[in-house]
């Protein structure tokens, strides 16, 4: 919880988010943004996922952003089919915020670290700018269990209570609108849609971008979003986005793990996080019956030696009744322990959800761009981290993701 000093910093932080705020990280009587050190451009220079989609009418919205303020809208490569590249419209993101009154946020269904960490830590700086704000994400609603933790959950409202045709709405860490799943609508409809993401399998939706696939997480590109924004880091925004920012690098262990990356942490760290806390209710802390789940998938793998040219790809599938009522979102950790095969560059982990479609958890260890495969399979995600969802039988999607898998070594 925030204490009366962090209280009067954003009290006295809303009133400079207006179009006078200057935007220095914390030094608030700077006249503009200091240099950055960490390769990042200033003045929108800079250069450089996916889960079933699930509208519902919403109630009114009041803003003070006119519609049709974006730019003109382009051509969207199709879902899934990636080839994104870095638009950092910042200017026109800050102006358009700070114009705004209420503000809709949404992040992808079913939503990661990354996606619900960052889309949290910007509702709380949005409020301390002084600005009325939603944030949601599609059906299923419902925190999952391991980002319980994070602060400002008490900004989260079901979708159905979303406004129809949000004046300004901003979307975070989709790669495409089918992402937002039922709030997929409200972005459509949307006066304007501020996108926020580093997926190269980004289709190019929405009219402002703030797209970077050489960034690390979408966390990266919030907090650059804040700092212009001129709204200080607390420990309850840093929280969420330490939490997207190690989601994303896999604790850190990742390519995209660069020195800007640890100098955000480092950042973050500042503002009072505490890694360990973090740590533990991301990775090491599980109810026992995951533990019996997790046994019955390894128990299930399979090692298929001759796949991807040679490489190697292990498996296993994990039905509804597998989980002994286990929650879905409990499994996400069981690819993280699948991964460590040795004889395999590609694993995979296949997860019946509650309406009987399967979620395909992949990763490879570097070799195989794991985003185009899971594109071909109408999905999307990173190089070494990907999913897609199937509808028909596992063993089809497995007889395809073969197929799309390198057959040379």
């Amino acid at each position: 919880m925030n204490g009366p000093a962090e209280t009067a910093i954003r009290a006295e932080t809303g009133a400079l988010c207006g179009p006078g705020a200057p935007s220095g990280r914390g030094a608030l009587s700077e006249p503009g943004p200091p240099p950055r050190s960490d390769g990042h451009a200033e003045a929108g220079a800079m250069s450089a996922s996916g889960v079933p989609p699930e509208s519902k009418p919403g109630g009114p919205f009041e803003a003070g952003v006119p519609s049709g303020l974006g730019p003109p809208s382009r051509p969207e490569l199709p879902e899934g089919s990636g080839g994104a590249h870095a638009e950092l419209d910042w200017d026109r993101a800050v102006e358009l915020i700070r114009g705004a009154r209420e503000i809709c946020l949404a992040c992808h269904v079913v939503p990661d670290g990354d996606a619900l960490g960052s889309m949290l830590a910007l509702a709380q700086a949005l409020r301390a700018c002084g600005k009325r704000c939603l944030a949601s994400f599609g059906e299923p609603f419902g925190v999952p269990a391991i980002l319980r933790f994070l602060p400002g959950q008490e900004m989260l409202v079901e979708p159905a209570r979303m406004p129809r045709a949000p004046e300004l709405m901003i979307s975070l860490d989709a790669a495409g609108r089918a992402r937002l799943g039922s709030l997929a609508g409200a972005a459509d409809r949307a006066g304007v849609l501020i996108v926020i993401d580093h997926h190269a399998s980004n289709t190019g939706f929405g009219g402002v971008r703030l797209v970077d696939p050489d960034a690390a997480a979408t966390a990266v590109l919030v907090e650059e979003l804040i700092r212009r924004l001129g709204v200080p880091l607390d420990r309850d925004i840093a929280q969420g986005l330490y939490a997207g920012l190690a989601s994303d690098t896999g604790s850190f262990k990742y390519p995209s793990t660069t020195p800007e990356v640890h100098d955000l942490a480092g950042r973050l760290l500042t503002a009072g996080v505490r890694p360990e806390t973090v740590s533990r209710e991301l990775w090491d802390r599980a109810p026992f019956d995951y533990l019996q789940v997790l046994a019955g998938a390894l128990a299930r793998a399979r090692l298929e030696r001759d796949a991807a040219g040679g490489r190697g790809l292990v498996w296993t599938a994990i039905a509804r009744e597998d989980r002994r009522g286990l929650p879905y979102d409990q499994l996400e950790g069981i690819i993280d322990q699948l991964r460590r095969t040795d004889e395999a560059e590609v694993a995979v982990v296949c997860k019946e959800t509650d309406d009987g479609r399967w979620y395909f958890s992949a990763r490879s260890k570097g070799h195989i761009d794991l985003s185009r495969v899971c594109a071909a399979l109408d999905g999307g995600g990173h190089r070494e981290m990907a999913g897609f969802v199937w509808g028909g039988p596992v063993d089809e999607a497995l007889d395809r993701l073969r197929a799309l898998l390198p057959s040379d070594h």
